[in-house]
């Protein structure tokens, strides 16, 4: 890990100069470029430098143990000091592998979350809404910014499907491993035996994708407009501001009336198309490259179960790492890190 703090200790050294030389300003676009990843590594090296002194702090203790001339006294003393310096050690080593982790995931790359009712019906929808409140909750705490692009509410207060738009430092890094079935474990209101009943919703995380990543020519797509219509009679019959548009060439489509602008909605609806298209496509590319790397990280296919929330106990379990804390209502309440940090750490460690 220290060849590799060596290397993020060298580029913030090689910008600093860069940024020092009275011609950079000459070049706006570059200069903002360089001034923007100059303060992401601000903190990231100032926490090496900690660490660095961390280490040497370290070792001048377990010296004193190999001293035969030193007093009893002093060697509890040193004892002491060596088990503090340990657990600021370990605490700032889980900073830095999270740090570490978000640069080699693409930082500022934006996300597509979509949940999505699956088996149970009413129940699944209802936990649906559920996990959009948990995610909306997760990101306030991270201050990212979140945007509803597309939702489908039922009429008892669950959710067919929702798109989110999130963005902030660190979102891919944190909600990549969120896809696939999240299974829920309770027993439902409106059943009167009082018998537990399993139900899963499914969660997508796709990469928004930046203009010059995707090329999508006005030709491949279909665009239709249609009355939207929703609860409580918003948006019904009014005008033709719904619209749905498919992608000729990959068959996906996506519709999108939340809005009563016919050009928001287009625009909201592009966003997800183009998240999905690029999804398809990297799912293709890595099944013909290599199955075997999907072994290795995870396929990240929907028919994939990777958390249980059961009510009766309380408990929270991810199956891939595995973990189980029974916190759920904290979890659900927007406190996911306390299964995303070690997702985080056995991925990274399993990768390396």
């Amino acid at each position: 890990m220290l060849e590799d703090l060596e290397k993020i200790e060298a580029e913030y050294k090689q910008i600093e100069s860069l940024l020092a030389d009275p011609n950079a300003v000459s070049n706006q676009q570059r200069y903002a470029k360089l001034a923007k990843r100059h303060s992401e590594l601000k903190d990231f090296v100032l926490a090496i430098s900690n660490y660095k002194k961390l280490l040497e702090q370290k070792s001048e203790l377990e010296r004193i143990f190999q001293d035969s001339s030193v007093d009893k006294e002093l060697l509890e003393v040193a004892s002491q000091e060596l088990e503090e310096v340990k657990q600021r050690l370990a605490g700032i080593e889980e900073a830095i592998e999270e740090k570490m982790y978000e640069e080699e995931t693409e930082p500022d790359r934006g996300v597509i979350l979509e949940i999505r009712q699956a088996a149970g019906g009413k129940e699944a929808a209802l936990f649906a809404s559920e996990l959009f409140r948990m995610y909306t909750r997760y990101t306030e705490i991270k201050n990212w910014k979140l945007e509803v692009l597309s939702i489908h509410p039922t009429d008892l207060g669950g959710i067919k499907e929702v798109s989110l738009g999130i963005n902030g430092k660190g979102a891919y890094a944190h909600l990549k491993f969120e896809r696939g079935v999240h299974r829920v474990q309770r027993v439902p209101e409106t059943e009167a035996g009082g018998r537990i009943h399993t139900s899963t919703v499914t969660v997508a995380v796709l990469k928004e994708p930046e203009e010059i990543e995707l090329k999508i020519e006005p030709k491949e797509l279909k665009i239709e407009t249609f009355r939207a219509s929703g609860h409580g009679g918003q948006h019904v019959n009014m005008t033709d501001s719904a619209v749905r548009i498919t992608h000729l060439p990959t068959g996906i489509t996506v519709s999108c009336q939340d809005e009563r602008s016919q050009i928001k909605n287009k625009a909201k609806a592009m966003r997800v198309l183009r998240a999905r298209i690029m999804e398809y496509e990297t799912s293709r590319r890595d099944s013909e490259i290599s199955s075997q790397r999907k072994k290795q990280l995870g396929s990240g296919e929907r028919s994939e179960k990777i958390r249980t929330y059961n009510f009766p106990q309380r408990r929270v379990t991810d199956h891939r790492i595995p973990v189980s804390i029974y916190k759920l209502e904290d979890f659900l309440g927007g406190d996911m890190d306390m299964i995303i940090k070690p997702l985080i750490l056995h991925f990274r460690k399993r990768r390396v």
